[in-house]
């Protein structure tokens, strides 16, 4: 065989290990110590702790294989992202872990398809953030007497961000006072987020009417490498 001949063989070959590379490497949940025990998850990466953006991307578990539902490009806290188990209150930083979504919310009617439990956000919706309430880290209706108001959110206060919104579990389940409370996937206001994970208008909708909570979703939120590198959740 003729020298040119066998270059292009190598060439050919070449490219097509090129273009198999891809495809062969893990998706990013078959990366992570732990996905929930469900078959949908939602992954919140950032470059490193310091970043205010990055990308959120939803997955299936399909037949064994993570396969990629839909992404979008992400917000974070103001101050970037901290491990959860040490993160403070009224820091403005995203905590890093893994969570189950406990219900949805919004200000707008919850998009067609939409499997959750939805709450609609009225007048007299609050999130209490008060380390002294009973109600701390929690939805009531209408505000208790012991959650002082400029310690809680009016939900009704942010149309933007919580057109629609997902309750992402940190310090949900069992409550520590003071690591932090109101902790949200939103829509996007107009910039970096109070400690929440944002996403465009349009990413919330298709979150929304993809979670199917017999599925167990989870979210898990990290960096691409260090001590709060995703693949540790």
């Amino acid at each position: 065989m003729r020298s040119g001949a066998v270059a292009g063989l190598v060439s050919l070959s070449l490219l097509m290990l090129g273009a198999a590379a891809p495809d062969a490497r893990p998706p990013l949940p078959a990366l992570l110590a732990d996905t929930g025990g469900g078959t949908q998850l939602i992954t919140a990466q950032a470059p490193d702790t310091g970043s205010t953006s990055g990308t959120l991307t939803w997955w299936d578990l399909r037949n064994g294989r993570w396969v990629r539902a839909g992404s979008a490009p992400a917000r974070f806290g103001a101050k970037g992202l901290v491990e959860g188990a040490s993160r403070a209150q009224g820091t403005n930083t995203t905590p890093t872990g893994l969570y189950d979504l406990p219900f949805a919310f919004g200000v707008e009617k919850a998009p067609v398809g939409t499997a959750l439990g939805y709450r609609p956000v009225r007048a007299e919706s609050w999130w209490c953030q008060d380390n002294d309430s009973r109600s701390y880290n929690r939805w009531t209706e209408p505000r208790p007497s012991d959650c002082r108001a400029a310690e809680s959110e009016h939900l009704i206060s942010y149309r933007t961000q919580y057109a629609y919104a997902l309750v992402i579990g940190f310090n949900y389940h069992e409550r520590v006072r003071g690591r932090g409370a109101g902790i949200f996937l939103h829509v996007n206001g107009s910039g970096a987020t109070a400690g929440c994970v944002s996403v465009p208008s349009d990413a919330m909708r298709a979150l929304l009417r993809w979670a199917d909570p017999a599925l167990r979703p989870h979210i898990a939120i990290g960096t691409d490498d260090g001590p709060t590198a995703i693949t540790r959740y």
